[in-house]
């Protein structure tokens, strides 16, 4: 396998039961993903984005086609050890930043490197460098509910970033800011994805994200037509 290639995917269909009746949300899509990419997929509501994103992270399983993560295909493996390579490979980031409110930010952020088995030590460091980074050094031990909304999707892409992964996954990660926080948002996974090499799959109804993205996919009808 080409080692510039993160992910990828063939033939990935996902058909749902509804009622007796069996509806194809994604027909067949191919995709790959390369180290440092950063690509936005596009489309109109019911097209399958979402979909194709929970496919790509292991959240779903595909009616058939492949799904290969770092040599590794997902549908194959066990859920133990999914949920490693998940949590090894993958960062994701959500429209809603899915911080736990009862937790610190820094608790939260740190969450991801304790279930994947560092000292707390080690993950305090880890969590307060990268809060640092994304320039809530200062809002550590704040909880999520006394933050703003552009400082909790900080957060989560702090949290998405903490076991340095090689792909983050980005579910309309801006749809609920207002412009100029939004703006914060992108230009922060920007400088993040040129320092850290990290790649980016965001799906987005945001003109201006998509255009900052190094390339644009378009899903119409279960496909990606370009």
């Amino acid at each position: 396998m080409n080692k510039n290639i993160i992910l990828h995917c063939q033939q990935l269909i996902k058909r749902y039961d509804q009622g007796g009746l069996n509806v194809d949300v994604l027909k067949g899509v191919d995709l790959e993903i390369r180290v440092g990419e950063r690509v936005a997929i596009m489309g109109a509501s019911g097209s399958g984005k979402s979909t194709l994103l929970h496919l790509l992270g292991g959240l779903e399983k595909a009616t058939s086609g492949e799904v290969i993560l770092e040599g590794v295909n997902i549908n194959q493996v066990s859920g133990a050890k999914l949920a490693k390579l998940r949590n090894k490979s993958l960062g994701f980031i959500y429209q809603s930043h899915h911080l736990l409110g009862e937790f610190t930010v820094l608790e939260n952020v740190a969450m991801p490197l304790l279930i994947a088995g560092e000292t707390v030590k080690q993950a305090r460091v880890r969590a307060i460098e990268l809060l640092k980074r994304v320039g809530l050094g200062h809002r550590i031990e704040h909880k999520p509910g006394e933050l703003s909304g552009g400082e909790r999707q900080r957060a989560a892409v702090a949290r998405a970033l903490i076991n340095k992964p090689s792909l983050i996954l980005a579910d309309e990660p801006t749809g609920n800011l207002d412009s100029k926080t939004a703006d914060q948002v992108y230009q922060l996974m920007l400088e993040l994805n040129q320092e850290l090499q990290v790649s980016f799959l965001v799906v987005t109804h945001d003109h201006e994200l998509a255009a900052r993205m190094g390339k644009v996919l378009h899903m119409e009808d279960g496909l990606i037509v370009g």
